[in-house]
């Protein structure tokens, strides 16, 4: 990434501004960055290191010259253009869904399996944000006793639905604050003081929604583990931008809370939040605006008497690792 021609895809929506800003921050020397989005975002202008850059129109000519695209405009900008920036002699990472099932390209998360990198034939996808924070406090862990079996139940924050769901949120709160009447614009139920399944279709035959099987499918991939079991109830919750996880795993040998404790304090990427004396763990007002992974509530799952499974709670800020920071990142190890 360094010296190199970067284009956003996207950079006007949630993850695209935290694009700019990680980039920003974690002061990554570029030649040059170029913000792309919608036609009627093209002339906008954001704050890049002392100046201004203007939002062009996503067009095939605006890939000429960039040797990293970071795409998060959706899976069908994704599908439509990733082709064109990789011809065009970019390597893309790509924020969508549209990749990640893929078997010929490489789902990372860098604390992973960040030699998957060096297999790209011009498209790396970033996983499910509800799995990245799920798997990289898992991993530390599955590398030592392997994980057989994990069972999680996730508290989804607005931003995984993008800027427009996150003011949903902040309105109609407003309004029911106010006693007003707010209709739901983007998703189908009251979002304020209130929480629902996840808003993504349902399988008939398996009756999972599709981020629940995304979370299924990216963990058997990003682990290359296709015979650990999975199961996973995803939830939107009336939070702006940091997902939590409840988590219960099953390991192939007895393992002890201390065992994972100790893990956990020397991983990359996580920060243990476990004080039992205080009742302090982990929370999407801590996690927001953070680069880690936060962890706690370690302890035995009691429903298991052969010492083989732990509970934790875990959270991460979905903007930053759940999306732009582990795209980023990528874009460091390119």
């Amino acid at each position: 990434m360094h010296n190199k021609t970067v284009a956003i895809v996207g950079a006007t929506g949630a993850v695209g501004r935290e694009f700019i800003g990680c980039i920003e921050r974690r002061g990554i020397p570029l030649k040059q960055l170029k913000l792309l989005a919608s036609p009627r975002s093209a002339g906008k202008t954001y704050p890049f290191r002392g100046e201004n850059l203007v939002v062009e129109e996503t067009t095939a000519a605006a890939f000429e010259g960039v040797d990293i695209a970071l795409f998060s405009a959706g899976s069908g900008i994704s599908k439509e253009f990733a082709p064109i920036a990789v011809k065009a002699g970019a390597v893309v990472v790509d924020n969508s869904s549209a990749f990640r099932a893929d078997p010929e390209i490489p789902l990372v998360v860098p604390e992973i399996n960040a030699d998957r990198i060096k297999a790209h034939k011009g498209v790396i996808a970033n996983p499910n944000c509800a799995a990245i924070t799920t798997l990289v406090p898992l991993w530390p862990i599955h590398q030592v006793n392997p994980v057989k079996r994990l069972i999680i139940s996730t508290y989804q924050a607005a931003s995984g639905g993008g800027a427009a769901l996150m003011e949903e949120l902040e309105e109609s709160t407003r309004a029911y604050l106010a006693g007003q009447d707010y209709a739901p614009q983007v998703v189908k139920y009251p979002y304020a003081f209130n929480l629902f399944s996840h808003n993504t279709a349902i399988d008939p035959e398996t009756g999972y929604n599709d981020e629940e099987s995304k979370v299924i499918k990216e963990t058997k991939k990003i682990f290359e583990d296709q015979d650990i079991a999975v199961s996973a109830t995803c939830v939107r919750v009336p939070v702006l931008r940091a997902h939590s996880v409840s988590m219960t795993f099953e390991c192939e040998r007895p393992i002890s809370p201390e065992e994972v404790r100790e893990l956990l304090s020397k991983a990359p990427g996580v920060r243990l939040v476990d004080d039992w004396v205080n009742n302090y763990f982990p929370m999407p007002k801590d996690a927001s605006g953070q680069d880690d992974v936060l962890v706690g509530r370690i302890r035995r799952d009691l429903s298991d008497p052969t010492g083989r499974s732990i509970s934790m709670f875990v959270a991460a800020d979905q903007l930053l690792k759940g999306a732009a920071l582990n795209a980023v990142q990528i874009a460091e190890l390119l």
